[in-house]
Order: structure tokens, then sequence, then C-alpha cells
């Protein structure tokens, strides 16, 4: 009997590749809220809104545009997703994770992951860069189920989620840019509420730097698909600690943010690109 998750992904990524020319991107770039600016300097460009590709779900999410787009950075070949899919937004894991495996069919040889996320760590500011270098999954393992064989193994390994070269070359190029991103371990949570303090509280006390309700699921997917993972974060607002109502977590804020903050990330994304 034919998987129909697997007919899925293949429908979408023909239906892409047609849109495209066949050409093959050499990076797969999930751009998070308010982080979509970098798609904007995408040269060449294709842009495939996510309602004509068969099968995908619509983006739901404040500031998340909901669109592929095709072309190059310095020369390389990228497919980016212009906003991504969430598990609060009522979607299962296979559509939150659909456009990993799209890329993967795509070519695509690297990917690369942003996010906004809220600082549990006190020493963290509102716009500082955090290139994540481990996770805590508190959502659903997107692999539950039967194992796509095509793409993986049945008990991916997660030691390395996120890839040490990429990692070496993003604090080179940061070096170069003059930028000093923090280094730090991101917890995703279900959401769509923002974390109780007891919540933010426990996360940090377990080693988490920074709490979001996206990525993870993403990454899972693409290292069970063998790809090497890059992720980066905006601070965009600092977790509250205490009960107190100084200053109350707000989803426009985080976009505004997280846009103040796109200059740097993308900065850094392009001149890691031109150094693949």
């Amino acid at each position: 009997m034919a998987d129909t998750r697997i007919e899925r992904i293949h429908a979408a990524a023909d239906f892409i590749s047609k849109r495209i020319g066949g050409a093959e991107p050499l990076v797969g770039i999930v751009l998070g809220s308010g982080l979509g600016v970098l798609a904007e300097q995408i040269d060449n460009k294709i842009v495939l809104p996510y309602r004509d590709v068969p099968g995908f779900p619509a983006s739901t999410a404040i500031g998340h545009k909901g669109n592929f787009i095709f072309g190059t950075i310095s020369g390389k070949p990228v497919i980016a997703m212009q906003g991504r899919f969430h598990y609060y937004e009522g979607y299962t894991m296979e559509l939150v994770t659909i456009g990993i495996r799209v890329m993967k069919v795509l070519g695509i040889k690297y990917l690369f992951v942003s996010n906004a996320s809220g600082g549990c760590n006190p020493a963290y500011r509102v716009g500082d860069l955090v290139i994540i270098t481990d996770h805590i999954n508190m959502l659903i393992n997107p692999l539950i189920g039967p194992n796509m064989d095509e793409f993986g193994p049945r008990f991916p390994d997660m030691t390395c989620a996120y890839d040490h070269q990429l990692i070496a070359l993003a604090e080179k190029v940061s070096a170069e840019l003059g930028i000093v991103p923090r280094r730090g371990i991101y917890c995703a949570g279900s959401g769509p509420s923002y974390e109780t303090p007891a919540e933010v509280r426990f996360y940090h006390a377990v080693g988490a730097d920074l709490v979001g309700m996206s990525t993870i699921p993403e990454v899972i997917v693409a290292r069970h698909c063998g790809l090497p993972v890059f992720g980066m974060s905006v601070v965009t607002n600092v977790s509250n600690m205490t009960t107190e109502s100084k200053v109350l977590n707000d989803g426009d804020d985080v976009v505004r943010a997280a846009d103040a903050a796109a200059a740097g990330m993308s900065a850094i994304f392009r001149k890691m690109i031109e150094n693949l």
C-alpha cells in the first residue's frame, strides 16, 4: 500500500521543481517570526506561495508570510521558507515538518533554521543573537508513527543535532562582521500561550537558555534525513521568572524585536552561505 505521507511530499517537491526549472538548491532556510527579511535579499528569486503548492498547509502565525522563495545568495542556490508551520496552529507533526522533507527531495545539502525566542537565561537581553548548540524537546516527537525509511532510520542519533562545523563557521564569520553572538540551548513547548514564570524557572534549571514554540520538530526531521543543521535565535523578549506584571509577553512585540535584529542574522547567514 502506498504511503500517502510520502506521496504528498513528492507531489509538493515535483510541483516546486517544475517551477524552478529542475534546479537543486544547496541550502534550505526556515525563517521564523519577523525574520523573513532575509528572503528579500535573495537574488533572481522565484516566489511560490504555500497555498499554490499541492498538499501544503497555510502559515497563520503572526509575522509568517507563507512563501517558498528560490534564488541565489552570494551566488549559491537556496530555497527559503518565509514562514513555518507550528503545532499550535492545529497541524499534525507531519504537516509541521513537511517543508523539510520537501526541501530534502529538492536536493538541499544543509538546513539553516531561525526563530524568535524568549530568553530564560538572565544574562540575555532583547536583540541578542544566539547560536543554538542543543535543544530540549517538550513537543511531540515528529518521528512518531510508521518510519519513512526512504528518508532515514527508525532511531536517528541526536548527539550532534546542530552541526559543529557550521557552528564554527558561524562564529568565524560573525567575528569578521564584528558581531558577537551568544551560544545557547533552545527549549520548545507547544504554545500558543506563553510560559508561566514557574515553567521558565524550570526550563532554565534543566539547562535551557531560550524558550519558544517551534524549530525542534524541523531539526529532528532534518537529522532523520541526514542533513547538517545550523540554528540561530533572536531573543525578542526576556521571559518572566516572577509573577509581577511589569512586562507581559505580546506577539506583536516579538515581531518588532525580531525585525530590529534581523539585519545581523541575515548578514551572518549570507556570509556563511558564501563560505559553503
